[in-house]
């Protein structure tokens, strides 16, 4: 058995960020509902962490937890909101701020920062999420960093018991994977027995015995995600596997052919499923009603391919982490952000069982996973593309012309940023066909035309992201190329949000 690390979730969305990062440093560990009470737990366990969660500890309402686990014999770490349950279930004080703290902050120790902070600087940038903090420690516990909050970390030595008020697992906590090394290493005594080699087999392993002798359909889009599927899926059941791409009309310029060129060696179908999703979006401009309508339609359309194969029992799906954690309370009680088209958008009377290997995975994880089976590296690296498509590219409503004018905008833009060497230091990039017209002046002219936004992203995991400084010339380039070329776009704008507090995808 690998050694173990239990996460226990309180809703964050950056709970599986903690485990990410844990995995990163070769240590297994594991998610589970903040409401599980201990029961038996396997001896390889070394650690366990209290996540952050969007509710109080002063609040009546808070979720469930049972102190039982404080009484298990390995150290403890509480972010955040796990902090400030340590702090309630003692003797200490939790108090409510004047306004929620959100973004970067420094960090200062006090007196070296004990076990916690070994080989961090005296003072580091932070990353804060709270409305509540700590104002006393309980007893036994001593301060070891301060910030804009009086207690940002405390440790009680003798219990092994850790507490921040930040998130470490965050990129833009500095000094955050040293601390998470200083957890696993020097306080919990783990080695690092987990590979993403050892990920393979276990899923390979797992596939086979799950699925056994029958057919499973793969949707394969060519993203990096559903490719990687397909090939964990191949490498598990080789001809047992039927992949289908499903043009829908919301692809980008030249997908279908670029993927049947590319997939020849699977058992891949094209689904022509155009004037279905448009029908099924027409009139819709709600994001959620979109997701859903899509998701619905994808389940029938494999159906509809199901039937043609002989029969397939499973539907394989490149889910993702972030998919989840946005759509649907996963392992605790998150928000929904928004709802994806394969998670919440799913129909509760499909035929299928969802195979779905990716599932607790981040986009770097899923690429590194891809190295590992022999995918192509232009094939690991591309940038995102949601399964949805233009449909929530496209604010308002889909149509067919308008998809056509996303198509040939968001083409150029591509273009562009590859031709000028920009694509591989760009985790996402994107164009968003506006709801609304704007009046301009072309050939001595008036026109009143759609508007386009450009967004490009740096990332690690899409759970945060910074806008990406594109250069002036290039971003003048692509304006000038798309209001030219595209006829019925005559203005372009760039979007600078990070998010938070703004998604990647606008819808």
């Amino acid at each position: 058995m690998h050694e173990l690390i239990l996460i226990l979730d309180f809703g964050s969305q950056y709970t599986q960020l903690i485990a990410r990062r844990i995995r990163e440093q070769g240590v297994y560990c594991e998610i589970r509902p903040c409401t599980d009470a201990p029961g038996e737990l396997p001896a390889s366990l070394k650690g366990l962490v209290l996540s952050g969660g969007p509710d109080s500890v002063l609040s009546e309402t808070r979720p469930p937890f049972d102190p039982a686990w404080l009484d298990v014999d390995v150290p403890v770490l509480g972010i955040c909101y796990g902090m400030q349950l340590l702090t309630a279930l003692g003797d200490g004080v939790v108090a409510r701020g004047e306004h929620r703290e959100y973004g970067k902050a420094m960090l200062d120790l006090v007196d070296g920062g004990g076990a916690l902070f070994q080989g961090v600087d005296a003072s580091s940038q932070v990353w804060m999420s709270h409305g509540d903090h700590v104002d006393r420690a309980p007893e036994g516990y001593v301060t070891t960093a301060s910030a804009s909050c009086p207690v940002a970390a405390f440790e009680h030595a003798g219990q092994k018991r850790f507490g921040l008020q930040f998130h470490p697992e965050v990129h833009h906590s500095t000094a955050g994977v040293q601390i998470v090394r200083n957890f696993l290493f020097a306080i919990c005594g783990c080695a690092g027995d987990w590979t993403m080699g050892s990920f393979i087999e276990e899923q390979v392993e797992r596939i086979r015995a799950q699925v056994g002798t029958d057919r499973v359909i793969c949707g394969l889009s060519g993203g990096v995600d559903s490719s990687v599927v397909a090939a964990l899926l191949h490498k598990a059941i080789g001809d047992q596997l039927t992949c289908i791409f499903v043009d829908h009309g919301l692809n980008r310029k030249f997908e279908r052919e670029g993927v049947v060129a590319e997939f020849q060696e699977y058992d891949l179908r094209v689904a022509l499923a155009e004037d279905e999703f448009l029908e099924k979006l027409a009139g819709v401009d709600d994001p959620e009603e979109k997701r859903k309508a899509i998701g619905n339609t994808f389940i029938r359309v494999f159906e509809a391919e199901q039937e043609k194969i002989g029969g397939a029992k499973w539907l394989a799906q490149g889910t993702l982490y972030p998919d989840v954690i946005e759509s649907v309370s996963f392992k605790g009680p998150s928000a929904t952000i928004k709802s994806h088209h394969n998670v919440g958008g799913l129909p509760e009377d499909m035929t299928f069982e969802l195979i779905e290997p990716l599932r607790e995975l981040f986009k770097d994880e899923v690429r590194e996973l891809g190295r590992k089976l022999g995918l192509p590296e232009s094939r690991i690296g591309r940038h995102p593309f949601p399964g949805p498509g233009l449909g929530i590219r496209i604010l308002g409503e889909v149509t067919k012309t308008r998809c056509d004018l996303l198509r040939d905008a968001d083409h150029i833009a591509m273009e562009e940023i590859r031709k000028a060497g920009h694509y591989d230091e760009i985790w996402q990039a994107l164009t968003v066909l506006l709801p609304v017209k704007s009046v301009g002046v072309m050939g001595d002219e008036r026109t009143y035309e759609n508007v386009a936004a450009l967004r490009c992203v740096t990332s690690t995991d899409g759970m945060t992201a910074d806008w990406y400084p594109m250069p002036y010339d290039l971003l003048g380039r692509i304006s000038s190329r798309i209001i030219n070329e595209v006829r019925g776009i005559n203005r372009v704008v760039y979007d600078i949000s990070s998010k938070p507090p703004a998604t990647i995808e606008w819808e």
